[in-house]
């Protein structure tokens, strides 16, 4: 297989900054696990998310948040896509999410980030970002607009819970669903959500110099304590790299295993006994541990695709907050 492109997903066969693109090869998925299921709510919901993101929807700025940008949703909504069809591969009647369901996993996850987007009336935030910490449930509030609107008003209050599965505004174990076949719709999108960014070609990369802005951004790289005392969880771009390991040993292996059931084991059954994600996942993990251990981090160079307008929104945002770029973030943005 040829090297693998930065704006491709983990199979190097879909490319994940492409809309259309990505919502063929779900629909393929989907028809060939479905084949009697109508295509029209999720064609639809990639007609609304690709208005949304890129400002084409009447309220809406265009997505400007950085790290969980287009690509970042187009490819978690595949990785979720092949988790359900690994599912419902492994089980047979009753067992199975079915077709409604499975539409239902996929335009949440088609929606989970949307909550970064801000409303034209909103003049106080200058980039998406800043509302990281309630983003989720912005996103279940839009989640309930749009369900209606794709004939699946009856999942709409199903799906405002289930995004929660992405998130940390609700602790996993107070999530409250109807039926436990919305907990496993949940556990599958959660999952897809944390192994797709993290087995991305760029995720180092990203994670440096996207994801530690969104965090400054969002008042989330420190915390004050009971007695007001502030506390830094991140001292800087390269302090977040060398805390990544233990937080993907610690806390993702926790979510992954525990609280999701497993449920990254469906890719394997999607793939027929072959997980990419896992493999890649890993793969970033150990080449980090090993940069960390040789005193190495300047080598990690790759550009991940460029996102012009959240450079532009990132710039606006310095104003409030000088400090926010570290002097590895990269402006010129680029494929390499």
């Amino acid at each position: 297989m040829s090297e693998r492109r930065n704006n491709y997903d983990v199979t190097n066969t879909v490319k994940v900054t492409d809309y259309e693109e990505v919502r063929n090869a779900i629909q393929g998925i989907y028809k060939s696990r479905y084949p009697r299921a109508s295509l029209t709510p999720i064609h639809k919901a990639f007609d609304i998310f690709n208005d949304l993101f890129t400002g084409q929807f009447p309220g809406y700025h265009c997505c400007d948040t950085l790290y969980h940008d287009i690509q970042h949703t187009l490819d978690v909504t595949l990785a979720v896509t092949r988790l359900i069809d690994g599912h419902d591969k492994s089980h047979s009647g009753k067992g199975r999410l079915g077709a409604k369901r499975a539409a239902l996993g996929i335009i949440t996850a088609l929606f989970h980030d949307s909550g970064y987007i801000r409303n034209l009336r909103d003049t106080r935030h200058v980039n998406g970002a800043e509302y990281t910490p309630i983003h989720v449930s912005r996103s279940a509030k839009l989640l309930k607009r749009f369900l209606p609107q794709l004939g699946m008003a009856e999942y709409a209050n199903a799906a405002a819970r289930i995004v929660h599965f992405s998130g940390y505004e609700v602790p996993l174990q107070n999530i409250q669903v109807d039926n436990p076949k919305d907990k496993i719709v949940g556990q599958l999108m959660g999952t897809g959500d944390l192994i797709a960014q993290m087995a991305d070609r760029c995720y180092l990369e990203k994670c440096r110099d996207r994801l530690y802005p969104e965090f400054v951004l969002g008042g989330i790289d420190r915390r004050k304590d009971a007695n007001g005392n502030e506390i830094v969880i991140y001292e800087s771009a390269l302090d977040m790299l060398y805390k990544t390991p233990s937080f993907y040993r610690i806390s993702v292996r926790k979510r992954l295993e525990y609280f999701f059931d497993s449920s990254y084991m469906y890719a394997a059954a999607h793939f027929d006994g072959i997980d990419p994600y896992m493999r890649e996942l890993e793969h970033n993990i150990r080449y980090l541990e090993s940069l960390i251990g040789s005193n190495s981090l300047h080598l990690l160079r790759r550009r991940p695709p460029k996102n012009l307008a959240s450079t532009i929104s990132l710039l606006k945002a310095r104003l409030r907050h000088p400090d926010l770029m570290p002097v590895t973030y990269r402006l010129n943005i680029q494929n390499q």
